[in-house]
């Protein structure tokens, strides 16, 4: 998500992962970023320039000393031209040269010349990726600001197993939207954010939960981590991957995700609460599986903690946002809530509507301001509301 058109430029190096390259590259031109092509010779026996070519929409970039396509210095054009350098894969010998000024072919000399960002996602053996040397180079550019994305474990191309091989390519994409993304307003803040559903347990092997997703939670997180923030995203039993950059806490019920709030609470500047909390609990839990006996089952409840009502009454200087899910009389029940848990902000949506909500990618919320200001957002991604509410707490 971006607010106008950027040019992510990919250098290619040699390595068994050059195919998976491509599949960054089309992932880019989906999130609709300009892409342009630099291959080291030898990415060029792996895979021909015209896969790339056609991917990216734009002509591929390889012999420094090639006949020019307009009167431009190469090298030079790109490095200018580039909102970001990324490096993908990244082998020992690009990592090398650059941690070393090394500038001989046509990509180390335009990573020399630019004063964009540059990221490296590396992949080779592990010995390699292990070797001192190697970890060194990585380590001092770190230390100069550039950027890796590390490398996953398991079986690589040679047959070894460990670290080393290429990241996931819809993280990369990820990681590069996020570095591009134009609003960094909350840098320097610690966000907090709940999302998914808790259970209750009732014997070993039953519980009781809700229909939350956490994928409203997942897309605030996220927004926040975009936008500079320290993201820690306590979150209940959902089946969503783990997101970059943002520390992931897991807490199945009410009480485990009560103290993991409250551990760090005091700390944060904003706290986000889109977690769908369990409200009651069994009054007995057994130890023991309940065997089937008589032709009904009598449970009786009790309430739960209520974590965001004990969150407003401890809050200092943070800003506290809630989450009503209603199915009758919405605004009405949201700002009760608001008003009763000393809230700043609560995000209401209509849990009956059958094309947004849950488990679905889209949400139709009105956010309820402390001061009575009522926003209402028609039908749009849960990435969007959440772009939307950060953008109220300016």
């Amino acid at each position: 998500m971006t607010n106008a058109k950027k040019t992510v430029v990919v250098g290619v190096t040699g390595g068994i992962a050059v195919y998976k390259a491509l599949d960054v590259i089309s992932k880019l031109k989906k999130k609709d970023f300009e892409v342009h092509v630099i291959m080291t010779e030898s990415a060029t026996r792996f895979v021909t320039p015209l896969s790339f070519q056609s991917l990216s929409q734009n002509i591929v970039n390889s012999d420094m000393f090639s006949e020019p396509k307009a009167w431009e210095i190469q090298h030079i054009s790109l490095a200018k031209r580039a909102d970001l350098i990324a490096v993908i894969p990244a082998t020992a010998n690009i990592i090398g040269k650059v941690a070393n000024g090394i500038a001989d072919d046509l990509l180390s000399t335009t990573i020399m010349a630019t004063k964009a960002p540059v990221v490296f996602a590396p992949a080779m053996n592990t010995n390699m990726y292990n070797n001192p040397i190697v970890r060194d180079n990585i380590n001092k550019l770190q230390n100069l600001g550039y950027k890796f994305i590390n490398p996953a474990s398991g079986r690589l191309a040679c047959g070894d197993e460990g670290e080393g091989k290429l990241a996931d390519t819809e993280l990369i994409s990820e990681y590069i939207q996020s570095m591009m993304y134009d609003k960094k307003d909350l840098q320097g803040k610690k966000v907090l954010v709940t999302a998914g559903p808790t259970i209750a347990q009732i014997d070993p092997v039953r519980y009781i939960t809700n229909r939350s997703s956490g994928k409203m939670g997942y897309a605030i997180a996220e927004e926040a981590r975009d936008r500079g923030a320290e993201v820690t995203l306590i979150c209940g039993a959902t089946s969503l991957a783990a997101p970059f950059g943002i520390e992931v806490v897991s807490s199945r019920t009410n009480e485990e995700m009560l103290k993991e709030v409250l551990d760090r609470f005091n700390e944060q500047d904003i706290v986000i609460k889109a977690a769908a909390v369990a409200d009651y609990k069994p009054k007995q839990y057994s130890d023991r599986k309940i065997k089937k006996a008589e032709e009904e089952l009598n449970l009786t409840f009790i309430k739960d903690n209520d974590i965001l009502k004990k969150l407003g009454t401890l809050k200092n200087n943070q800003i506290l946002v809630g989450f009503a899910a209603e199915s009758n009389d919405l605004l009405e029940n949201a700002q009760k809530k608001l008003h009763n848990k000393n809230l700043d902000y609560i995000v209401a949506n209509d849990i009956t509507a059958v094309d947004t909500g849950f488990a679905s990618d889209n949400n139709k919320v009105t956010i309820i301001c402390r001061d009575g200001k009522t926003i209402h957002l028609d039908k749009m991604s849960k990435r969007q509301v959440a772009s939307r509410l950060f953008d109220l707490m300016k």
